[in-house]
């Protein structure tokens, strides 16, 4: 072809899904150390800021949803919606939360056996 058809000139849209995805995918990475640093800084004890961990685990997995979301956009739109790299980053910040916080998870568990074990 060789004059511009009205489908291929309409504008790219936004994906604030995608972008969501990355906000709360840092957020979520952040949430541990912010627990720890809240921990050595203040009056709170490392195991009373191990709720970190499980926010760290909701926000990973929201910004996984989000992130998915952000892609399906992108699918139905075909193409016209920008915010792939946004979802791919998004989906990968997430996971990575989601992973420190089972590892975490995992850490506090054994510590709270092995203090349990300590006591008897």
């Amino acid at each position: 072809m060789d004059a511009l058809t009205r489908s291929s000139s309409l504008e790219r849209t936004g994906n604030p899904r995608a972008t969501a995805s990355v906000v709360f995918g840092l957020l979520a990475v952040a949430a541990i150390p912010a627990g720890v640093l809240a921990a050595r800084y203040t009056r709170v004890t490392l195991l009373q800021s191990a709720i970190s961990i499980a926010v760290a685990a909701l926000l990973g997995l929201y910004a996984v949803i989000l992130a998915r979301r952000g892609r399906e956009r992108i699918q139905l739109t075909l193409g016209r919606a920008v915010g792939e790299a946004s979802a791919r980053l998004g989906r990968a910040l997430g996971i990575l939360a989601v992973w420190a916080a089972g590892a975490a998870g995992l850490a506090v568990g054994f510590y709270g056996l092995l203090s349990l074990f300590a006591s008897s």
